[in-house]
């Protein structure tokens, strides 16, 4: 299969991963299924997109047709057997093995035999995902960046049984979308992760042991060495039970004390504190997402 080849894709998941996914892929002109635990929540992702994009038709940004012939190429869906015509389906749930391996079964039985599986994972093995299905070498890691319709690179992940032809068309799609791709071989937290995730976690070490404030760690990142935000700024973005998940997987996996995740990410997520996605993480934030203070003054 050829990246030119991809005219239908299934996205699992209408969260904000999976909905700049769907995003994506339709402006490239592919239709797309977008597909969750129900249908109700699958019509509130594709209505989420279409306030976004709405958005940027105020602003001159995008011409009112493109944006409903956007509209118009994304299917919402409550269950996978509208996958049955996609030539290949992207994973897009939260960051949990056990979630990901029942939906790779689900999404594996739904799929028409030659397409591919891929999942957004930004940790989990891809190997192990493959093995739950009957297309091995059809399975592959195509890790978008968030947010998905800003951010220019993807990174694929190879797993032992993925096929050199998977991943050249997948390579080719991603392309197609107007993304950079890097590569990285089957290892916890692959290449972006492994790098990111410590630096992130050393933040919150520094902080509970009272080092700095939380503004002067991210201020020191902005301004001292060019980050365009700062760890804790970035860590309350991304979602701190995502950083404490990816967080476990490469402590566990590579068996490593210096992944250990730091006590006060392990509290905040206890706390439901996950960040902009809850209202508070490290930071407090307004209905506009914007920083109201912090969250652990006394």
């Amino acid at each position: 299969m050829s990246a030119s080849s991809v005219k239908r894709i299934g996205v699992v998941g209408a969260g904000q991963m999976g909905r700049g996914i769907a995003q994506v892929a339709a402006a490239a002109g592919i239709e797309v299924v977008l597909c969750d635990a129900s249908q109700e929540l699958a019509d509130k992702g594709k209505a989420q997109i279409g306030a976004v994009l709405g958005k940027q038709v105020e602003k001159g940004k995008m011409p009112a047709e493109e944006r409903q012939a956007l509209l118009d190429r994304i299917q919402p869906a409550g269950a996978m057997s509208a996958f049955g015509s996609a030539d290949l389906a992207v994973e897009a749930v939260t960051e949990n093995v056990e979630i990901k391996l029942r939906l790779f079964k689900e999404a594996d039985a739904a799929l028409p035999p030659g397409a591919i599986l891929a999942s957004n994972t930004s940790s989990i093995s891809i190997t192990r995902l493959a093995a739950a299905t009957s297309r091995p070498e059809r399975v592959i890691g195509m890790h978008f960046m968030n947010p998905v319709p800003l951010m220019k690179l993807v990174e694929i992940v190879r797993g032992v049984q993925t096929s050199p032809a998977t991943y050249e068309s997948v390579r080719e799609l991603a392309v197609r979308l107007g993304k950079t791709v890097i590569t990285s071989e089957d290892r916890p937290g692959f290449l972006v992760n492994r790098i990111l995730i410590p630096f992130l976690n050393e933040a919150c070490f520094a902080l509970q042991e009272g080092v700095g404030t939380p503004e002067d760690l991210d201020a020191g990142a902005r301004l001292g060495l060019n980050h365009p935000m700062g760890p804790l700024e970035l860590a309350d973005l991304i979602g701190l039970d995502t950083v404490l998940a990816i967080a476990e997987v490469l402590h566990r996996d590579l068996g490593d004390d210096k992944y250990r995740p730091a006590a006060i990410l392990r509290n905040l997520v206890a706390a439901g504190w996950l960040g902009k996605k809850t209202g508070r993480g490290f930071y407090v934030y307004d209905d506009k997402g914007q920083k109201t203070g912090r969250s652990l003054e006394r």
